[in-house]
């Protein structure tokens, strides 16, 4: 009788293993999958102003917060970066985006998106995003510096980027789309 239940324990044992196993790692897939950015579609609004990021050219982003299903998107990168640098941030950032406008169009952009943390900006180029003038994001920067060659600009990390840098008054004050 010791024998069978033996067997028995054992056979449980082995069963709930088993289970974690299998578990186990949907649950570092769900956490996984939290970390990665999603892709704009026509219903995808701008967290700060609601504006259609669909509608407008230039570089957009996003930002997921520990705990949130869905990412905080922005119009423009200007919006993202015054959140990220904000003093007043206090929420946890599982990561953030934007666009690699060396791979994605600027009139259209779609995809291409990279980790906004390490990206090189662009100020001060002729290009306007959403909300007028934007700061272009680059993965690679020779990418950015040809950029800013052809479009004018300064690149800069995220580093180098201050608060009043980041002028929020664009062209949201002057769009009747909205």
């Amino acid at each position: 009788m010791m024998s069978r239940l033996s067997d028995f324990s054992r056979g449980v044992m082995l069963a709930w293993l088993l289970a974690l196993a299998v578990v186990m790692p949907g649950c570092d897939r769900k956490a996984d999958m939290a970390a990665v950015p999603l892709e704009i579609d026509r219903s995808t609004s701008c967290e700060l102003d609601g504006m259609l990021l669909a509608d407008y050219p230039g570089p957009k982003g996003q930002i997921r917060y520990a705990g949130q299903d869905r990412p905080a998107f922005f119009c423009d990168t200007l919006e993202l970066l015054n959140t990220l640098i904000a003093g007043e941030q206090v929420r946890p950032i599982q990561g953030a985006w934007v666009q690699d406008m060396a791979r994605a169009d600027w009139n259209e952009p779609k995809g291409a998106w990279i980790d906004a943390r390490t990206a090189f900006y662009v100020f001060g180029s002729k290009r306007h995003g959403s909300m007028g003038p934007t700061a272009a994001s680059f993965a690679q920067e020779a990418d950015a510096q040809q950029f800013a060659q052809q479009q004018g600009g300064k690149v800069l990390k995220l580093g180098d980027i201050k608060r009043d840098m980041l002028d929020l008054s664009g062209g949201a004050l002057h769009d009747t789309r909205m």
